[in-house]
């Protein structure tokens, strides 16, 4: 018999990873190729569900009943088969932490919520999504995990004649480092395997003149436009478009960047838009470490990184030509546009410029250009999404600057 196994968000966790939670589990992030839950779900067999803050579990679901027998497992957390082999091990009502904060848990759901468990000490290594800037961090590694993994036993579709390969199409252990979906068009590209596997998914594109280097990871139906120089640790997640000069970075899906411009080490939610000509900076002319807006703590978080892009919730454009200064966080339907660098922190539903100022987006309004953009992918925004959206707006405010 299966386990139920709930993957839960704690109200810190979840203000850590904003602006990207607001509209999602922390498991449903993409890392690599597939979401958190996809990983769980393809490595710890069980019957899956979601935990998520409350407004959001109209959509996703309640949890569990409070006298039912569980495994929970935090959202953030990267299953790997160190991790699993200790949560497999888990007696009842005992659970791992992570410091002082329970990252799995077997045993009845009120118990856990009582923090009446016993710990297991584990010597594993803890890999979690703490913060946003983490899924970038993360990426390349976690692409290799995925692909070798995904690919195991499969045959790739074949490379048409028309690309150059650089490096070996395979590693020291035979295995193929680059793998084509059904369906999936590449053109007249240069594809460099040395530093990483590529994947491409079903449907997915890459046009002629694109230079891309692994670990890449381009999912169902994404494209990488003519002429793109894509480098390493690299998602695009369904749907996206991308174009220009990218390096590490992760659109989670149904996101565009599809002209010139740069993008590195940064994280875009879904249904963005970054027009042409966008350039964001992700090293500080002093080459100092990065300070980057933290929701949770409501300040500026200190880092140890040197190289941060932007962070930028769902719903999010940018106009053609803007500018964005290092680590620059953009909440939930921001509308940027005009000349001159904003704030590196600019809170969900605003709209404006650098020079004229930001004003208040009316959620009636939000939702009615939600709804015209998600239709094009025949995606419907149905009440749940309006409800969900309207709460967003409400608990966004007290999250300014």
């Amino acid at each position: 018999m299966q386990s139920n196994i709930f993957l839960f968000d704690t109200q810190s966790s979840h203000e850590n990873l904003l602006p990207l939670s607001f509209t999602r589990p922390i498991s449903d992030f993409r890392v690599g190729i597939q979401t958190i839950r996809e990983k769980w779900e393809s490595m710890l067999p069980g019957n899956y569900g979601y935990l998520p803050v409350e407004y959001l579990r109209e959509k996703f679901g309640d949890g569990p009943s409070d006298t039912e027998e569980v495994t929970l497992i935090a959202g953030s957390l990267l299953p790997d088969p160190y991790i699993i082999k200790e949560i497999n091990s888990l007696g009842h009502n005992q659970a791992i932490l992570d410091g002082d904060e329970p990252i799995a848990f077997k045993g009845k759901y009120s118990d856990f919520l009582s923090s009446n468990f016993s710990i297991k000490t584990i010597d594993a290594t803890i890999r979690r999504i703490r913060y946003a800037f983490d899924v970038f961090l993360r990426n390349a590694e976690e692409i290799n995990n995925d692909f070798f993994r995904l690919t195991a036993g499969r045959k790739s579709m074949p490379l048409g004649d028309t690309n150059i390969v650089i490096g070996n199409f395979t590693d020291e252990s035979g295995r193929e480092l680059l793998f084509i979906e059904e369906g999936a068009k590449v053109e007249a590209a240069i594809i460099n395997l040395k530093d990483g596997p590529v994947y491409i998914g079903k449907d997915a594109e890459i046009m002629e003149g694109s230079s891309v280097r692994g670990p890449l990871v381009l999912c169902e139906r994404a494209k990488i436009r003519m002429g793109s120089k894509i480098y390493g640790g690299c998602t695009f997640g369904p749907y996206c478009k991308v174009g220009g000069e990218i390096d590490n970075a992760v659109m989670f899906g149904f996101s565009n960047k599809a002209h010139d411009g740069y993008l590195g080490n940064a994280v875009i939610g879904e249904w963005c838009n970054i027009g042409a000509g966008v350039n964001a900076s992700n090293l500080k002319n002093d080459y100092s470490k990065i300070r980057v807006w933290n929701y949770h703590s409501h300040t500026f978080m200190r880092t140890d990184l040197q190289f941060c892009g932007p962070i930028i919730g769902d719903h999010t454009k940018i106009g053609v030509n803007c500018m964005l200064n290092t680590a620059t966080v953009l909440g939930v339907s921001v509308n940027l546009y005009g000349a001159g660098f904003p704030r590196v922190f600019v809170p969900s539903f605003s709209e404006g410029s650098p020079t004229g100022g930001f004003s208040n987006v009316p959620v009636k309004k939000f939702l009615q250009v939600a709804e015209r953009v998600l239709i094009r992918r025949n995606v419907i925004l149905d009440d749940s999404d309006r409800r969900i959206y309207e709460k967003i707006y409400e608990v966004a405010s007290k999250f300014k600057a």
